[in-house]
């Protein structure tokens, strides 16, 4: 069974974005990054991103501070999703190794949406397979909901089959945000972007940073 993004989520999403688009184009053409960009949307300075409390893999309790210490990949997903999460945090481990071969550093995080499963011990376990520098993060659905909120992604779990409870899919964004400390949401990259190409479009950021 396949787990899609709701349609209702994805025009949400869309109308965010494009609302980033013409607010940063009405405040005029100062962005830094404007050759990195692949599309008409801009970042820097979008309503994305901000505090937020998790636990992290270890079984700390973490703050935006504590994770985005230098240039950060967000990614929103759960450990038993099983097809899209995977994928993804595969491609952006490819692209930070990538990266590192050129001598630059980016961390990537995962960011369950999954509160019920996805204790901090199975996100270590996810995320040992897919990077060593990977960070999962957790925690309960109070905080999951409220990072959520900052990072303007949409998750909604489906209800699971009667006398399956413990089974069950969760229907979600699908983007991946690249935050740096003093800058916040830089852009994002969607899931048709190749490794070599985020590598590509992540060294331009941190070459004009």
């Amino acid at each position: 069974m396949l787990r899609y993004v709701s349609w209702g989520a994805a025009v949400s999403i869309v109308a965010l974005l494009a609302g980033t688009y013409f607010y940063t184009k009405s405040a005029g053409s100062g962005d830094k990054f404007a050759d990195c960009r692949v599309g008409s949307v801009a970042g820097g300075g979008a309503d994305i991103g901000g505090p937020f409390e998790l636990v992290s893999e270890t079984g700390e309790t973490v703050t935006d501070k504590d994770v985005i210490t230098g240039p950060t990949l967000m990614y929103f997903g759960y450990t038993f999703c099983p097809d899209v999460c995977p994928l993804d945090n595969v491609r952006n481990a490819e692209a930070v190794t990538i990266l590192a071969e050129r001598g630059y550093s980016v961390k990537p995080v995962f960011v369950s949406v999954d509160s019920g499963r996805d204790t901090p011990e199975t996100m270590l376990e996810f995320t040992d397979v897919m990077h060593p520098d990977m960070l999962g993060l957790t925690g309960s659905p109070e905080q999951i909901k409220a990072a959520s909120k900052a990072y303007r992604t949409y998750y909604k779990k489906q209800e699971p089959e009667e006398g399956d409870e413990e089974y069950y899919l969760i229907d979600h964004s699908t983007f991946t945000y690249f935050m740096q400390p003093d800058v916040g949401f830089v852009d994002f990259f969607k899931r048709d972007e190749t490794p070599e190409q985020m590598a590509d479009r992540l060294q331009c950021f941190l070459d004009k940073s």
